[in-house]
């Protein structure tokens, strides 16, 4: 079950944290990964230990907010052997509230977080349909559903990606295209570590214990906990589902309500 042999996957942002973790789980599972990442001596370290591990992945420096460089790679892909899946992970984080996000702030939120996934759903969808189908992934946030202290640009975008994710869904379901999306809280990631480090370096493991009391379970989640979930909803056992967001979130969203 689960099996993704064959399948061509695009994975923006796939070579560190969650993105990282769903490049190798798709590549075990079978798949053949395309890596869309800014540094491109990270993702060719990564695609090599892929292959090392016997999957198969290449790396393509692509800015998701340029659409004529999201564009190129894919027609570039696409020429080759036929798109079948676009992970939509590409993503810069923002810490701050109305008042104190500047307009140089939103602006770079939008246009990595938000015009980022457009370009790439733009430039993709177009081979899904002559290709006869296939899968979308969006990763977002609770942060689109519920709100979070100090995350006003952030939540912004994942509500917008949240959005998109319901559209396509909508306007492509008869092309046999299938888009959902995945709503995870907090994820023990590099970039929590680096947040701790940066913010509390003098109480790390008490502001981490914090973090992870958020979540009513009583911990952060893995990332091979979000690539699992991705792995399932990319593979044919996923065939019926689609236009649905699906948290994994330690019951932050359900448990966490009144």
């Amino acid at each position: 079950m689960f099996r993704l042999d064959k399948k061509v996957a695009i994975i923006t942002g796939g070579a560190s944290g969650i993105g990282l973790e769903i490049s190798r789980s798709f590549a075990k599972q079978g798949a053949v990964v395309h890596i869309f990442e800014l540094n491109m001596d990270l993702a060719e370290r990564e695609a090599d230990l892929i292959i090392a591990a016997g999957g198969q992945a290449y790396c393509h420096k692509v800015d998701v907010s340029k659409q004529a460089q999201v564009k190129k790679a894919v027609d570039k892909i696409n020429a080759v052997q036929p798109i079948n899946i676009l992970v939509n992970n590409a993503g810069i984080a923002h810490i701050g509230t109305a008042e104190t996000t500047t307009e140089e702030d939103l602006d770079r939120i939008y246009n990595i977080n938000v015009k980022g996934v457009y370009n790439c759903l733009h430039t993709v969808i177009p081979h899904f349909k002559q290709n006869g189908g296939g899968v979308i992934i969006n990763m977002v946030s609770v942060a689109a559903t519920v709100g979070i202290a100090d995350r006003f640009a952030y939540s912004m975008a994942k509500g917008a990606v949240y959005s998109m994710t319901l559209q396509v869904a909508k306007d492509y379901v008869k092309d046999n295209i299938r888009c959902n999306s995945i709503s995870p809280a907090r994820i023990h990631t590099p970039f929590v570590d680096g947040f701790l480090e940066n913010k509390y370096p003098d109480n790390k493991e008490e502001m981490f214990k914090a973090l992870s009391r958020t979540q009513p379970i009583g911990r952060m989640g893995k990332s091979s906990e979000v690539a699992a979930l991705a792995v399932y909803l990319a593979s044919d056992e996923a065939s019926f589902n689609t236009g649905t967001d699906y948290l994994i979130d330690g019951g932050f969203v359900k448990l966490n309500t009144p």
